[in-house]
């Protein structure tokens, strides 16, 4: 079983994740994974902060010599936005009482009693994502070794699907202090059939991808395939029909399960869409009441993205890392590499045969 868990807040000294179960004997690249997180920050609508951060990733433990040893990974990124004696200046002498619409504040400070908005908001932000990012980064390094791949597109920001006009609707949202929300499309691909199980309802390969892509922030809906259209279309035009020669084996002309059957993947590319919201902090923001004087007023204006749909597609894209690792480790094992990859090829052989 693959468990992360990370800690840290937006603004803080930085932010810490603990990956447990990768297998031992795994080739750790560090510069591939500071790419990622570049590449998380990077893309149109991103804030100034994104430009300053440089996200460097320090491994503190379960790697030694650059092969993981089977033990806990903890990594570390320094938040370069840090300011100690203004950050701990802000903790103590400036509350924030005015909760945003459509973000973690009212409801995060309810349910912990806080009387500073600011408790909740440090790590409800999406600068927790870098975490996820890193971690992610390590899970397509596992995936790699045996030849799947993962990636994104954007297939539309707000109402726009044109490159060219996703950039202006951008850049019209930026001018009147508005934001944009989208949807992006993540895949992965040569995913061998035989991934997650029929037999328990949390064993599904598409229950544990709905649940890490419904966690990253702003996401609001998930699509599986061509779920959507699907939903309104007989039977007899949706599901793909089963085909064989000795070359492929058995194949599919046709995607519109988005590779996954009764829970299970089926050898097709694993098909997935997110449906994004937009951003909730505004520069013309919304009206709000503040919690100490129960006052209508605007809701505070931090600095904040216009739009992050294409950071969507890399933090969704390390999502759907580590969901195929995990059920990756749940059939072939765990503890070492080199093991999980004779019992893969064992796997293989024996389906060819079929």
């Amino acid at each position: 079983m693959i468990r992360i868990l990370s800690g840290g807040e937006s603004h803080g000294l930085g932010l810490t994740v603990i990956i447990d179960g990768i297998p031992a004997g795994l080739k750790i690249k560090p510069d591939f994974i500071d790419e990622e997180l570049k590449r998380r920050r990077s893309g149109k609508g991103r804030s100034e902060r994104m430009k300053m951060e440089e996200e460097k990733i320090e491994i503190t433990s379960g790697v030694k010599n650059g092969m993981t040893i089977g033990s806990p990974i903890t990594l570390f990124i320094r938040n370069t936005d840090y300011r100690k004696n203004e950050f701990l200046s802000a903790q103590q002498n400036r509350k924030i009482t005015i909760p945003r619409p459509g973000h973690a504040d009212l409801a995060g400070l309810l349910k912990f009693g806080f009387e500073d908005i600011q408790d909740v908001l440090e790590r409800a932000s999406a600068r927790e994502t870098v975490s996820r990012v890193a971690a992610g980064g390590i899970f397509k390094i596992f995936l790699n070794e045996f030849g799947i791949h993962i990636g994104s597109r954007v297939i539309s920001t707000g109402p726009a699907k044109e490159k060219k006009r996703m950039l202006s609707v951008v850049e019209k949202a930026r001018k009147t202090g508005d934001t944009l929300g989208g949807i992006v499309e993540i895949y992965a691909d040569n995913v061998c059939p035989g991934l997650g199980s029929y037999t328990q309802f949390d064993k599904r390969l598409d229950a544990l991808i709905g649940m890490v892509m419904l966690s990253i922030p702003s996401v609001k809906g998930i699509e599986i395939g061509e779920a959507i259209k699907n939903s309104i279309m007989f039977g007899s035009r949706v599901h793909d029909e089963i085909f064989f020669n000795k070359i492929r084996g058995f194949y599919r002309k046709t995607n519109n399960a988005g590779g996954i059957e009764g829970g299970i993947s089926n050898g097709e590319r694993i098909l997935i869409r997110l449906y994004a919201k937009p951003i909730p902090t505004l520069k013309n923001p919304l009206y709000s009441i503040d919690i100490k004087t129960k006052k209508r007023s605007p809701a505070p204006r931090p600095r904040a993205d216009v739009c992050v749909i294409e950071s969507v597609g890399v933090i969704g894209e390390a999502m759907l890392a580590y969901a195929l690792t995990s059920a990756f480790c749940e059939k072939f094992g765990s503890d070492s590499l080199a093991d999980i990859k004779r019992n893969y090829r064992s796997y293989l052989k024996r389906i060819k045969n079929v």
